[in-house]
Formats: structure tokens, sequence, C-alpha cells
């Protein structure tokens, strides 16, 4: 396999997991505004507890994604394998 096909697919696993990375800030982001400020959301859910558990749930997938994200860029930089197959 030719040097810059195998440096083209570096840097786009690098992109590719930037984004899960800031994916998983953004739902970590809205996680933590809904479960501090549910005023805002009330009019949307019914009741406070579905509320209470979808602010907890996007905390987790949202902390999930950027871990992976970001575990993800270190393997793509230093082209670890055992990284990139977490």
């Amino acid at each position: 396999v030719p040097m810059g096909v195998l440096s083209c697919m570096k840097y786009l696993m690098f992109i590719f997991n930037v984004l899960v990375f800031a994916g998983g800030t953004c739902l970590v982001a809205v996680g933590v505004w809904v479960a501090v400020d549910p005023a805002g959301f009330q009019d949307i859910m019914a009741t406070r507890a579905v509320l209470s558990a979808g602010a907890w749930l996007l905390l987790a997938v949202g902390i999930a994604l950027s871990l992976l994200g970001f575990l993800g860029c270190c393997g793509a930089l230093r082209r670890s394998r055992p990284l990139l197959l977490l």
C-alpha cells in the first residue's frame, strides 16, 4: 500500500474521531444543561422523572463517546492498533 494512502487514512480516522469527540462533548453539555436547569424542558416532557432519567442518559452516552473519540484520536496519531480497536 502506498505511503500516501496510509497517511490519508490516518488523517481521515483522526478527523472522524474528532467529530465523535465533539458530538460526545455536545451531548455532555446538553445533559448538564438539562440536569441543572430543567425548567426550559418541562414544556416538552410531561413528567420530571423522565426528564431526569434522560439527562443522566445523555451524560452517560456523551462521556462514553467523548472517551472513545479521544482514545481514537490518540490511536490514529500514534498508529496504535489496540487504541483503534477499543
